[in-house]
């Protein structure tokens, strides 16, 4: 039987009672390639004594064999962890650290200097409350430099160290100081960034890290760590009323119901009048509780579960707030992406959105412009590449309770996320909810599309047609429509080369112009699905994601997607309107199937392969697949 633990000895309870008083302060060090970033924060960890003798062991081994200081410490190799990164000397992810002095604790975020990777630089200033930028004394101001404090100003950071680093390589001189600090507040103060604390000092040597350094006697300014100890260390996310994002309904018994989640805004006290958004229910805190203890009143940063007075309807994802001063509601906002997949974002895609504790389907609309962080100049651009940011508008297929990023980054900060990978491909920085999307509301009809298929004796459904240009699609549309005709049903066929004459002639046929072609497509489909019609809809559509949208557009059993299976070499071979020889020729730019990707369906409805079905025999095999979901009936009646 195990003996029941004792009391902790009073000198450990005493220090880790000391350790639970300390504020928390994060950070982040950024800035161009090489300008010691790494060693810096490797500086901090050793003068501030909170690496194990083991560390140091291994500090002063890899400091001789892989170190850059001719065998003396390298202390950038405590956080460059990577192998990649010890090889090349550099940094590629984002390193975290804790450490702590007398005064308070503190998370440290050291993140990559290459252009390359300023997805990762993002990631590590989402979280933090000051931003350490680091200037190489021989440089100055570089390119990485600007687009590194302006991802900062943009997300929410607004206090600045500017760390003048390598002061030790340039002798040490007040001229070479005073002239970057100048250059890089003309710059900052164009972008918002005006609280700056410049500091001239040395990683390497130590000098102005932690002690100040006698050999610059003409500073009279704080140490980095003296700036670090003594900074306000305030949440700039924090806003003034209550914010909860429900991350759980914690319902053990009958008897309670509680909703748990961070306070990322605001504080809460039993009796409080509440609302949850966005249904926009009101109750009252009836009890608070963190973890098993009952408070009467909870703060911004404490994780706690609410229970109400009342019996409304909260689920994960909702939002409870304070009822005088709710967050806003929208479906279509105005928003700031920044891009971080390998693949571009196209406009028009589905993705998921994920906001605080809720996600939803959402689309990104044509881009309005991105940023040339360099130059500040907005851009016209029709799709975002790698670590590119633009401004954009996010429409979601839900409402969402958000705060302008401004006021609260929990609760104004977003991520997109592809459907397929389930990686995070941007992240983003919701404005504001654009107006239309608040005034426009779904017109109650007496007429729905039940009673308009009632009338036509059939089911509405979609037929989605899609393969290689050239497979046979028009061919086998045309067929099942005539059959569907002579059994009296009523039809559309929407043709991808008929539709481009009119509805999508503006486009070309780029990813983002051919996903913005099926977009409109398939609200078209859907349009006519709702008049009660059975839609053909022939289209290469190259791309399974729009696929999926427009599937997503209709009710369960409304959408049949028709793969049409041609390889290649049976479609190039055929050709019947010269386009593969054209597309061989470079005549033809974006051609699927040549230069453009085609992903086949992975679980069609129906799969036609051409080599052993021919058009007549596939468009029979159509009409069977209808009269089995009950669209139709052998004789073309109806059952209901």
């Amino acid at each position: 039987m195990n003996a029941e633990p004792g009391p902790l000895p009073t000198e450990l309870a005493a220090w880790l009672a000391a350790q639970a008083d300390k504020d928390l302060l994060r950070f982040i060090t950024c800035g161009s390639v090489d300008d010691g970033k790494s060693t810096l924060i490797g500086r901090l960890l050793y003068e501030s004594r909170v690496l194990f003798e083991d560390q140091l062991a291994a500090l002063e081994r890899d400091s001789r064999r892989l170190g850059t200081q001719g065998g003396e410490l390298d202390f950038a190799l405590l956080v460059d962890g990577l192998s990649a990164e010890r090889e090349q000397g550099i940094t590629i992810d984002v390193a975290y650290r804790f450490f702590a002095t007398a005064h308070r604790k503190f998370i440290v975020a050291d993140t990559p200097g290459h252009e390359q990777y300023t997805r990762n630089m993002v990631t590590g200033a989402s979280t933090a409350e000051l931003a350490v930028i680091l200037v190489d004394a021989r440089k100055g101001v570089l390119t990485q430099t600007r687009r590194h404090s302006y991802l900062v100003s943009l997300l929410g950071i607004r206090r600045v160290v500017l760390a003048v680093n390598k002061m030790d390589l340039v002798d040490y001189a007040e001229p070479v100081f005073r002239r970057i600090e100048q250059d890089y507040r003309d710059f900052a103060g164009q972008i918002g960034l005006h609280d700056i604390v410049a500091i001239p000092l040395s990683a390497l040597r130590g000098d102005n890290v932690i002690e100040a350094g006698a050999r610059m006697p003409w500073y009279s300014g704080p140490t980095l760590m003296g700036h670090l100890d003594r900074v306000p260390a305030v949440r700039q996310s924090g806003a003034p009323a209550l914010r909860m994002p429900v991350q759980w309904v914690n319902r053990p018994n009958q008897e309670f119901r509680g909703y748990a989640g961070l306070i990322v805004g605001g504080s809460v006290r039993v009796g409080d009048p509440l609302v949850a958004m966005p249904s926009g229910m009101t109750s009252r805190a009836a009890r608070i509780l963190v973890g098993d203890r009952e408070v009467q009143q909870a703060v911004t940063g404490q994780s706690v579960t609410l229970v109400l007075e009342d019996q409304i309807d909260v689920s994960r994802g909702d939002m409870i707030a304070a009822a005088a001063a709710a967050p806003a509601v929208g479906e279509l906002f105005e928003a700031t992406l920044v891009w971080m997949s390998e693949e571009p974002m196209l406009p028009g895609r589905p993705y998921l959105l994920k906001c605080g504790a809720r996600t939803v389907s959402a689309i990104v609309a044509p881009l309005k412009h991105k940023i040339n962080v360099n130059t500040l100049e907005k851009l016209a651009a029709q799709q975002l590449e790698l670590n590119e940011i633009g401004f954009v508008h996010v429409s979601t297929d839900q409402p969402l309770a958000f705060d302008p990023y401004e006021q609260n980054r929990d609760t104004g900060g977003f991520i997109l996320i592809d459907r397929i990978s389930n990686g995070t491909v941007g992240a983003g920085l919701l404005h504001g909810a654009v107006r239309r999307a608040q005034d426009v509301h779904w017109q109650a009809l007496d007429i729905d599309q039940a009673a308009r298929s009632a009338q036509k004796h059939q089911r509405a459904c979609v037929l989605w047609f899609t393969g290689l240009s050239g497979a046979g699609k028009s061919t086998i549309a045309n067929l099942v429509e005539k059959r569907l005709y002579t059994l009296g049903r009523h039809t559309y066929l929407l043709d991808g080369d008929n539709v481009r004459h009119g509805l999508c002639r503006d486009l070309g046929f780029t990813d983002a112009d051919r996903v913005e072609n099926i977009r409109r497509v398939g609200e078209v489909a859907r349009l006519m699905t709702d008049a009660g019609l059975i839609v053909l809809v022939s289209f290469i559509s190259p791309f399974r994601a729009e696929r999926r949208l427009a599937r997503s557009l209709l009710g369960p059993g409304e959408f049949c997607e028709i793969f049409i299976d041609t390889p290649l070499e049976e479609a190039e071979r055929r050709d019947p309107k010269g386009l593969y020889r054209r597309a061989r020729a470079g005549a033809i730019r974006n051609f699927t199937g040549i230069d453009s990707p085609y992903e086949a369906p992975e679980n069609p409805e129906i799969h036609i392969d051409t080599h052993d079905t021919s058009a007549e025999q596939a468009a029979e095999q159509i009409i069977r697949y209808l009269r089995r979901i009950g669209a139709i009936d052998r004789d073309g009646v109806f059952i209901p």
